[in-house]
């Protein structure tokens, strides 16, 4: 299906944002309308913001036909992220500063506290077990492993799970270009669906905090500092979110995500609990979006195997998605803590084409896990029936927090097809549900505590584990 025509309000076409980020401890760039990496014109760019390397927000800047010089760009960055620069600077025990230049904050030779707290994380962190299920896609897994690869923490593994692959290419690809790297080990799940291979990935994993992302992800370099220090961040976490951002945003179809809701989540800390850290909201705990998503998370491993791992009837390969909520829900709701972690920083790439975005908004994930709580504790239905009336205008609302950022060109089209996807689920569940049984009795259960290799191997920090597979 062709995706209709991308316009701005006055009828003009949309063009490509141009997707940027710069340290405000550098010196700050311009920013050109035509970039020099690819020669594409940009009418936007969306700039991800930092100071010391810890995300402070996003600006959107219009670029005109000439882009901006420095000195546009710091007065713009001042006026959006002023307030956030003069937090993070007092809690660094930095001067203030009442105003932005395009050289930056040097902060006058001091050392940030920021800085000496990730280093205090580095020397005590859990060592990781990096999950990355796959399937068929060798080139973006390839860009996902480079930057898994290069990341500034001191003990992890990465485990590659290759989920039921109609080629070798993710095999070939490992032993071509990844042979003896004892950070990285090959699993083969035979069971079709991404809760499958995450549940693989549990059973082959070695390390004390099973973290995950996906194949069209690129990683922070400081993305496992930044889960490490959300698990410090409370007592008794079990698990951390962090922030999503896009990696590109070249087509209507990427831009329309992003109207969508995207995958970012902000850039304040908060602690989720069902005690102190109750959040005053009406929708908790069944807006379990709102804790994070399924690209960057990362859970103790014990909490993870009592909770069973994922649903293989939820998720991508499935009937209906949100394999996600409804671990999320579930760990809230069994009594766990739970924190999203902006520092924990990830990249996605947005689907490009239309089809493949409708399709991805279709997947009623929402409303599947929403089916698989209530079947699984009958009990909630009077409860979430109360709330159900303000989840429907949560989601439908045009004037919600959820469809505010929708613009004029955003196509009715997509929202459409999230409606029918929201209808469907609770049926698509059912029938997805019956089929994972299928899959067990075909291929025999699948159980995610840890498989014997693992779990003779030692995994105290600071080892690298040898590579197998």
């Amino acid at each position: 299906m062709a995706a209709p025509p991308a316009r701005q309000p006055d009828g003009t076409p949309t063009r490509p944002v141009r997707v940027l980020q710069f340290d405000l401890a550098r010196p700050l760039p311009p920013i050109p309308a035509l970039d020099p990496a690819t020669g594409r014109r940009h009418g936007r760019a969306l700039a991800l913001v930092r100071l010391h390397d810890r995300p402070l927000g996003l600006i959107e800047m219009d670029l005109g036909e000439h882009g901006l010089c420095a000195v546009e760009v710091a007065r713009a960055v001042w006026a959006a992220l002023g307030p956030a620069i003069a937090s993070h600077l007092r809690a660094d025990d930095l001067p203030p500063v009442d105003g932005l230049t395009p050289a930056g904050l040097d902060g006058g030779g001091a050392a940030p506290g920021c800085l000496a707290e990730r280093e205090r994380v580095l020397a005590s962190g859990p060592f990781v077990s990096v999950v990355v299920a796959t399937r068929d896609r060798p080139a973006a897994l390839d860009a996902c492993l480079r930057s898994l690869l290069a990341m500034d923490y001191p003990a992890y593994e990465v485990v590659v799970v290759d989920n039921a692959p109609a080629t070798n290419g993710t095999r070939d690809l490992l032993a071509r270009s990844y042979a003896g790297e004892p950070r990285l080990r090959y699993a083969p799940e035979e069971r079709p669906g991404l809760s499958w291979a995450r549940n693989r990935g549990i059973r082959e994993a070695r390390g004390e905090v099973i973290a995950f992302t996906d194949d069209d992800v690129l990683v922070d370099r400081h993305w496992l500092a930044g889960l490490a220090a959300g698990f410090a961040a409370a007592p008794d976490v079990a698990g951390v979110t962090g922030l999503v951002l896009p990696l590109e945003l070249e087509t209507p179809a990427q831009v329309w995500f992003e109207q969508f809701g995207g995958f970012g989540k902000g850039f304040a800390r908060r602690v989720f609990d069902t005690g102190e850290h109750r959040p005053r909201d009406p929708l908790f705990p069944y807006a379990a979006g709102h804790f994070g998503s399924g690209n960057n998370m990362a859970f103790r491993a014990a909490t993870l195997r009592a909770l069973g791992g994922f649903d293989p009837a939820l998720g991508a390969g499935a009937l209906v998605g949100g394999e996600d909520l409804d671990l999320f829900y579930r760990l809230i709701t069994a009594g766990y803590r739970l924190v999203y972690e902006p520092a924990a920083l990830v990249h996605h790439a947005h689907r490009r084409e239309y089809d493949a975005l409708r399709r991805q908004l279709s997947d009623g994930g929402v409303a599947g896990f929403l089916t698989k709580a209530l079947l699984d504790d009958p009990r909630r239905a009077f409860d979430l029936a109360l709330r159900l009336p303000r989840g429907l205008a949560y989601s439908l609302s045009p004037r919600s927090a959820k469809n505010a950022r929708k613009r004029p060109d955003y196509p009715a089209e997509l929202t459409a097809a999230e409606r029918r996807g929201m209808l469907r689920a609770p049926l698509a569940y059912l029938r997805s549900r019956r089929r994972a049984r299928q899959l067990a009795r075909r291929f025999g259960p699948l159980d995610v505590r840890p498989a014997p290799a693992a779990a003779a191997e030692e995994t105290s920090h600071g080892r690298v584990p040898r590579a197998a597979g």
